[in-house]
């Protein structure tokens, strides 16, 4: 197909721009600080697009003082012309839902971007926008207000000798509230992005704090592992490979640690996939036959033995990267986190398979520990599921039970999907929560010693930990790889703390357990924290539960007449009814669901927070956690 030049023509309206602004979630998924942050991301990766393209190698964010935000590429500047429609073509591409350049194959041949949806969405969602285009030589200028509306329309203002496009928009309070741009979060992203792109360089700019960053990586898959593992000890040089078939173009970089856990991060033409989808099966495909076959020609397997998938992955951080050309591109879902496309499967399980055999008979030292410790994995797995196995049938349930002896007050009912189990801080807590709980789906797991720290201690260390085991019984669903969710005996794990320093460092604990060894329990949505009042404030004969300082502050300025305030120091202070009618009641009560939403930053932000290295720990907190003198409390009249 002949190359058609990317212009006024390229731009197919699809449908019109409703509802938006009505409806935001729909677009942008929340209207909270991380939705807002969307709209930044709306816009870069249509700079983005560019870049991949080759048009640009450099694109530039810009958090200006005044709450608003720029975002500057290098590319080829969207057409000008006008547009079929009797529109500028700006004033379609930024107005008009489903209108963009994305839906010719002419104009671009791989795109991560949502097929000119977002433009438009940001321009509904802002106070004003103002976009300035470089194009063939002159400098245009359109401006928006009120959420999309034109207020000054296409104009020419000068010449230039640079391409690109440079957007600026405000978002608007109404729908956003005084949420403000985060530098280190916008910063986080870039880097991302550059990563995977050789040679674009991004850059960040805080005018208002005067902070600058700017990441540029000519072997960016390679330095993206090394990122990943640089708290870690890897057990060799970060492998990389890449290679095109039937079109798809695959660049993969993996390398293995002395840890546990597994992190493959996948994406296409930019975008990552959450949910992986067909690169990622024949990515692990490949990864099984490969080995398997490594340690039968080895003699390390002998006869029908054989290696599972999750032994291969043990300590495994690995990126797969793919260019998918539109015409073949395929996601599964409206959030494209799922790659649909059947020829990427078996384009990447035979480039893995070809590479990676040969980079195992060629490096022998490398291929010796790893081999070492998949052999490892493959042993700790079968032992872990013979003791599964006889705990079910029976088998060792008097030590099973004398774990629970005294601490875990079940719930009543065999329907485990609605059954909930609490796991809170301390006797005195536990007993308030078993008087108050319903018995029928509530079971009560009360802590009574300190939580080890799962991230500085082995494995043979964490099964020496009494607390442990007493929730690894209690839940009954397996450990690391071979825990199954829905083996569960409860459809929901809810943690239950005080709310002061020590609470939520025990909280911090469990959820570092649950995210290194009952990961799925999080990604299936299973695993909550408790939210109990900070305050009981009464007043004549009304009372009302308080949340937080901010909370308790608003209700001072608000409410004119006499009133108390009690702080629970902890749960054991709170009557079984209050307790219930706050915390446990599904009615009334208020949960926090856990989640991970990006597999990189959790994984960075538990090695950092919760390892060895305090002078790491020091620097994150320093630059990312605000320290008052403010009084946490001040007595109420």
């Amino acid at each position: 197909m002949a190359n058609k030049e990317y212009g006024a023509d390229t731009i197919k309206i699809l449908d019109g721009l409703e509802a938006v602004r009505k409806r935001p979630g729909m677009y942008i998924g929340s209207t909270d600080k991380r939705g807002m942050h969307h709209l930044v991301w709306e816009i870069v990766d249509n700079a983005i697009d560019e870049a991949i393209n080759g048009h640009g190698n450099k694109i530039t964010v810009i958090i200006n003082k005044t709450g608003s935000i720029t975002v500057k590429d290098e590319g080829r500047g969207v057409p000008t012309e006008m547009h079929e429609s009797g529109k500028s073509t700006p004033e379609v591409v930024y107005t008009v839902l489903h209108a963009g350049g994305k839906f010719e194959s002419e104009g671009y041949k791989v795109s991560g971007g949502l097929h000119g949806v977002g433009s438009s969405v940001v321009n509904a969602l802002s106070k004003w926008m103002k976009v300035t285009i470089c194009r063939k030589g002159k400098v245009y200028e359109i401006s928006f207000k009120d959420g999309g509306k034109v207020d000054k329309p296409l104009k020419e203002i000068g010449t230039t000798r640079s391409t690109g496009t440079t957007v600026e928009f405000y978002p608007d309070p109404e729908i956003f509230g005084n949420n403000k741009f985060s530098y280190t979060t916008i910063c986080e992203r870039m880097q991302e992005s550059a990563f995977l792109i050789n040679g674009l360089t991004m850059e960040v700019i805080d005018e208002e704090d005067d902070k600058r960053a700017e990441f540029k990586y000519d072997n960016g898959l390679v330095s993206f592992i090394e990122y990943i593992n640089e708290n870690k000890s890897p057990l060799h040089k970060v492998v990389q490979f890449s290679g095109e078939k039937q079109g798809i173009y695959v660049d993969i970089a993996m390398q293995y640690t002395d840890t546990y856990n597994e992190n493959i991060l996948s994406f296409v033409n930019n975008v990552k996939t959450i949910d992986g989808g067909s690169h990622e099966v024949g990515f692990k495909t490949a990864l099984t036959k490969v080995f398997n076959e490594h340690l039968k020609s080895s003699g390390q397997l002998k006869g029908k033995e054989s290696i599972e998938g999750s032994d291969t992955r043990e300590g495994l951080s690995a990126v797969i990267s793919l260019r998918i050309p539109e015409d073949i591109l395929q996601f599964e879902g409206q959030t494209k986190g799922k790659l649909g496309t059947p020829q990427a499967r078996s384009v990447v399980e035979s480039l893995v398979y070809e590479k990676l055999s040969f980079f195992l008979d060629e490096n022998k030292e490398a291929s010796s520990a790893i081999m070492d410790k998949t052999i490892k994995s493959k042993i700790a797995r079968e032992a872990a599921r013979k003791a599964r196995s006889e705990a079910r049938a029976g088998k060792g349930k008097d030590k099973k039970e004398k774990v629970l002896l005294g601490k875990l007050t079940p719930a009543q009912s065999k329907d485990y999907m609605k059954n909930e189990l609490f796991i809170v801080e301390g006797n005195s807590a536990g007993g308030t929560a078993k008087s108050g709980r319903d018995k029928k789906h509530q079971a009560i797991l009360p802590l009574r010693g300190k939580i080890i720290n799962c991230e500085k201690s082995t494995v043979a260390d964490l099964f020496k930990n009494e607390e442990i085991n007493t929730i690894v019984h209690a839940i009954n669903a397996g450990i690391g790889n071979e825990f199954e969710p829905y083996d569960s005996n409860y459809g929901k794990v809810i943690i239950m703390t005080d709310a002061d320093d020590d609470g939520a460092h025990i909280q911090v604990l469990l959820l570092t357990f649950f995210y290194r060894y009952m990961r799925p329990l999080i990604e299936r949505g299973m695993l909550y924290i408790a939210m109990p009042p900070l305050y009981l404030v009464k007043y004549g004969k009304d009372k009302k539960y308080l949340n937080t300082n901010e909370e308790l502050n608003e209700f001072k300025n608000t409410f004119k007449g006499n009133y108390t305030v009690q702080r629970y120091k902890g749960l054991g202070e709170m009557n079984a009814d209050q307790l219930w009618e706050t915390t446990m009641d599904p009615e009334t009560r208020n949960l926090i669901r856990v989640s991970i939403e990006d597999s990189i930053l959790a994984e960075k932000r538990v090695t950092v927070l919760m390892g060895d290295d305090a002078e790491i720990r020091k620097e994150w907190i320093e630059e990312n956690v605000e320290f008052t003198l403010e009084d946490d409390y001040k007595g109420g009249k």
